[in-house]
């Protein structure tokens, strides 16, 4: 009897762990970073195993690098469609489908540190315009849930000529993401143009490109861009590129209470700690490259940060009257600054 007893129960035993397999989920993502990069080897190394620990088996994911089932701008439409699951991706990236995108997406000179914009999204209203971003555009109306935005790393800025001061952009070439960054360098007098990150590297060797708005110092480092372009600006003037988490909203809408919460836990968990994994590798390679002498490692003066964030708040406001989304979108986040006595 104890035998007969013990068979049906390793019967049921394995037939629960035939079903949890069966429903287990693979969440495929797709991100900004390209494969190899810092940030990409961060995901997919140290954070993407820790969501099946965290389930139980019940979630995995798997972070897709850039362009590598759909071009980095149209990875919401993949997402709305079920092409992809989710994404990890820039948000400013979709600032020609409205401005207020490019508003959330990186607010050019806006924030002092990335766990201030990481606060804001998380705790002060940033996700919910997000949210009311996709409600609102008629492609994914309905159909993407956002999970969370931050940022990783208050970006440094590359170039090829070594740089000082405001009047020192009149003339470059710079890679910028379309949108906000882009009229901020147009009023500095800077060149821009929108080229992919995975492409930043090749133009800048070609000189298509004399500097670029990246990615984290660490990043670029990792991304060979210190090579070619040995005069980088850290601490950044400029960006802080505001990446975001989504995912297809039937998908996750199916998705017990349990592991939506363990979701929205586990994304939260990575990039905090990125950004202070980023911050710590930062300043060892600065200290390194200041050491070694190849690199020339550029601090603006405070007043010279001082004269590019006047001219970044006047085009703030001038990209706010581009879509009444925009204008809420800057409202929010100057209501948020006023809160924590930032303005």
């Amino acid at each position: 009897m104890k035998t007969k007893l013990t068979g049906i129960l390793g019967i049921a035993v394995a037939a629960s762990i035939m079903v949890s397999d069966v429903n287990a989920k693979n969440i495929k993502v797709q991100a900004s970073s390209k494969s190899g990069d810092w940030a990409h080897l961060f995901m997919t190394e140290n954070y993407a195993p820790r969501l099946k620990a965290m389930t139980g088996g019940a979630l995995s994911i798997t972070v897709l690098p850039t362009k590598a089932v759909v071009p980095h701008r149209e990875t919401i439409d993949a997402v709305a469609n079920g092409i992809l699951d989710g994404d990890l991706n820039a948000i400013s990236y979709f600032a020609g489908r409205d401005p207020a995108f490019a508003m959330i997406g990186d607010l050019i000179a806006g924030w002092d540190t990335p766990e201030q914009l990481q606060t804001y999204c998380m705790h002060g209203g940033g996700k919910e315009i997000l949210q009311k971003m996709y409600d609102t555009l008629k492609v994914t109306s309905g159909k993407i849930h956002v999970i969370g935005c931050s940022p990783y790393s208050r970006e440094a800025l590359v170039s090829k000529n070594k740089i000082t001061t405001v009047a020192g952009l009149k003339g470059v070439k710079i890679r910028s993401p379309e949108g906000l960054a882009a009229e901020v360098f147009r009023l500095v007098g800077a060149s821009p143009s929108s080229i992919p990150f995975s492409e930043v590297y090749t133009s800048l060797e070609k000189g298509i490109v004399d500097a670029a708005d990246a990615s984290a110092y660490v990043n670029n480092n990792a991304s060979g861009m210190h090579k070619i372009a040995k005069f980088p600006i850290y601490p950044g003037i400029h960006s802080m590129a505001n990446l975001q988490f989504i995912m297809n909203k039937k998908l996750f809408n199916k998705l017990s209470k349990d592991n939506q919460v363990a979701l929205e836990t586990w994304y939260i968990a990575a990039y905090t700690e990125m950004r202070r994994a980023a911050d710590i590798e930062d300043k060892e390679l600065v200290a390194k490259h200041k050491a070694g002498g190849d690199i020339t490692v550029v601090d603006w003066a405070q007043e010279e940060r001082d004269k590019f964030r006047k001219i970044s708040v006047g085009a703030w406001e001038n990209y706010a009257k581009k879509s009444p989304l925009a204008r809420e979108a800057l409202n929010s986040q100057l209501a948020f600054m006023k809160k924590m006595g930032m303005l």
